[in-house]
């Protein structure tokens, strides 16, 4: 059964940048239940702006907590 997670994002531009260069290899971030949670990085590529990555996201796993989908979600 698919689990679904909602969280804010805000990471500059040449903070992902480190994620090019190797550096870090995932996004760790605090869902709104309070759980922290791990993200593969190049999971937010399509996400990237000219502001870095901001927004409110909804993460989709499944019943081994492997990474289904990754969404932005809509400005309210």
């Amino acid at each position: 059964m698919a689990q679904y997670i909602r969280f804010s994002l805000s990471i500059s531009p040449e903070a992902f940048l480190r994620h090019y260069q190797g550096v870090a290899s995932v996004v760790f971030v605090q869902a709104d239940d309070g759980r922290r949670i791990q993200i593969p990085a190049n999971s937010f590529r399509p996400f990237i702006g000219q502001q870095g990555i901001e927004g409110r996201f909804e993460l989709e796993v499944d019943q081994n907590n492997k990474l289904v989908n990754l969404k932005k979600l809509p400005l309210n």
